[in-house]
């Protein structure tokens, strides 16, 4: 086994980042279906290491550092966030989180179909729903562990944590094609030459950003606070009803500390460079997750569940295509925040970011979208996914399981 530790692990993620963006550059395909270069490189890498056991040769990395970059993510997601754009985003918010919540129905429909279809239990059949899918892997292996001590279902957790990375997986590859289809029917924001936009860092990564030393102190002492008051108040609210994910929190306190010191003018956040860390972040937590997937795990899933992820895989590009598209709108905005939900439906919102970052750098900035895309997939997704799945629970043939 070889075992590589926190600098092995960080120098790894980024060749892996420098892979992704090569192999993007120079494969036609990857770049016509706008697929995301954490996803090309640390997919590429995490084939090789499966190939790599079949010679009893086993890589592990140090994922210690996975955590707070994704909290870091979240944080400068909050930190981008101001009081008159979330004004502005209300109504759209509210038809896209309608949009959400069909899906979460509609994956939970189809798993307990395809599962007593195909002669399971349907509890496994909720596990492949929207619990890992919309859920991702921290609600998949809370669910898991729920039902393999209350309803006895053996392998759940095993079975949950196989789900999600089916979905993240797939979550990162399908969100550019169907981006793809879709824009060849709108009209994209580079065709609009009447109607300068500016983009803003999320939207268009690669942008050139002044930084100081000095304000990029500034900036980091914002992360850490929100990174250390978001994980306090997470502690104090676990095990209450209010209780949510270690992230959320951090995404609220950076809302709070960006609106409040601008509030009280004290200091005003310098956009650009919150942008400059948070996608730094967002690229080095998806090398890492993707580079280290242990896709054999997927091997090792029998045919039926197979089946019924790979059916839902289908249900959600469908999804995306013509509900999602169709409520938002059926323009270009519609059609990026279509690739986000291909993202977060079936993986997690780091990957919703990086699906519409794929899209917006080569067609043109959609500040819609990564002003909707994050408010829902932080705040709302898990709240309504824990209601929907304890209605789905209520039905009787669970309740006789």
């Amino acid at each position: 086994m070889v075992q590589l530790d926190f600098y092995g692990t960080l120098v790894a993620a980024s060749l892996v980042l420098l892979l992704g963006r090569g192999l993007v550059t120079r494969i036609g395909f990857l770049r016509g279906y706008n697929i995301p270069e954490p996803v090309a490189g640390g997919l590429l890498v995490a084939l090789l290491l499966l190939a790599l056991r079949g010679f009893d040769i086993d890589v592990r990395f140090d994922t210690s550092l996975q955590t707070p970059l994704m909290l870091a993510f979240f944080a400068t997601i909050g930190l981008s966030a101001d009081f008159s754009s979330l004004k502005k985003g209300g109504r759209v918010v509210g038809i896209f989180l309608l949009a959400v919540i069909g899906l979460l129905v509609v994956q939970n429909a189809m798993g307990i179909g395809l599962a007593k279809a195909l002669g399971l239990d349907p509890l496994m059949g909720l596990l492949t729903g929207s619990i890992t899918l919309s859920g991702g892997h921290g609600t998949g292996a809370a669910w898991g562990a729920t039902f393999s001590e209350k309803f006895g279902l053996a392998s759940a957790s095993e079975l949950a944590m196989a789900s999600a990375t089916f979905g993240l997986v797939l979550g990162g590859l399908i969100g550019g094609p169907v981006a793809r289809l879709l824009i060849k029917r709108v009209q994209t924001p580079g065709c609009e030459k009447d109607k300068p936009r500016l983009p803003k860092g999320f939207e268009q990564p690669n942008k050139e950003r002044s930084i100081t030393p000095f304000s990029f102190i500034e900036t980091l002492a914002l992360i850490a606070v929100s990174l250390m008051a978001g994980s306090l108040l997470n502690g104090l609210l676990h095990g209450t009803a209010f209780e949510l994910p270690t992230f959320v929190c951090v995404l609220f306190v950076g809302v709070v500390l960006r609106n409040g010191l601008s509030a009280l003018g004290l200091y005003q956040v310098f956009e650009r460079e919150v942008s400059v860390l948070g996608n730094v972040s967002l690229s080095l937590f998806l090398a890492i997750a993707l580079m280290s997937l242990k896709l054999w795990d997927l091997a090792a899933l029998a045919l039926p569940i197979f089946i019924i992820l790979a059916a839902q895989a289908l249900v959600m590009a469908l999804f995306a295509i013509f509900v999602t598209f169709r409520m938002m709108g059926s323009n270009y905005d519609a059609a990026v925040l279509a690739a986000g939900h291909c993202g977060f439906g079936l993986g997690a919102t780091p990957t919703a970011i990086a699906n519409m970052q794929a899209v917006t750098q080569r067609y043109g900035p959609s500040q819609i979208a990564f002003l909707v895309v994050p408010m829902v997939g932080a705040f709302f997704i898990d709240i309504i996914n824990v209601i929907v799945i304890k209605l789905y629970l209520a039905l009787p043939f669970f309740a006789a399981t």
